[in-house]
């Protein structure tokens, strides 16, 4: 039986993992849910904000600022082994939720990866104030994170579905996906 892959693309605070963790709860078959951000703490703390894994930049001078995300060589390969090991979750047989932001033109290689099972890509969306809004709200987000992202994550991607965070809730996008997909 082929694995069952639904990547969840959007700006940080959009409601990925929201609508990942109610989709879990409504498919026929389990689904994992795999986190870029899990990925990205796997690092040690030295490289949360080094220019070898990760860094965050604030720019800007008005009251709009945003964080510039840079990936270093040791980033890098950390997200392309995610990408590479979320392949091999799949090839045994596990079905996959991905909660990714894609900001530096990954999707080519998610689909040449993952091409040899059912793969459904999703874009995750909410206006910029209300992602701004929900970041306001999270310590685990630096402001101007979304902004940054907000330009970037959707570029040149063609989703299988759509779904609006600030219209539906994550349980209303969840049975969307599933629905559509037939999960």
């Amino acid at each position: 039986m082929t694995a069952k892959i639904v990547v969840l693309n959007g700006v940080g605070s959009a409601g990925k993992s929201s609508i990942a963790k109610s989709l879990q709860t409504m498919t026929a078959e389990p689904f994992l849910h795999v986190q870029m951000d899990i990925f990205v703490e796997m690092l040690p703390k030295a490289l949360q904000d080094h220019a070898d894994g990760f860094s965050y930049e604030t720019v800007g001078k008005d009251d709009k600022p945003q964080v510039v995300i840079s990936t270093g060589p040791i980033g890098a390969r950390t997200l392309r082994g995610m990408r590479h090991a979320i392949a091999a979750m799949a090839e045994q047989g596990n079905n996959l939720i991905v909660d990714d932001v894609l900001c530096h033109g990954e999707m080519p290689e998610y689909l040449e990866l993952l091409s040899k099972f059912d793969l459904h890509l999703v874009g995750v969306f909410a206006p910029l104030d209300v992602l701004e809004a929900r970041e306001s709200q999270r310590a685990d987000r630096l402001p101007g994170q979304a902004r940054w992202q907000y330009d970037r994550v959707h570029k040149g991607i063609d989703y299988d579905l759509e779904v609006d965070t600030s219209t539906l809730t994550p349980l209303e996008c969840a049975r969307r996906i599933q629905e559509k997909f037939e999960l």
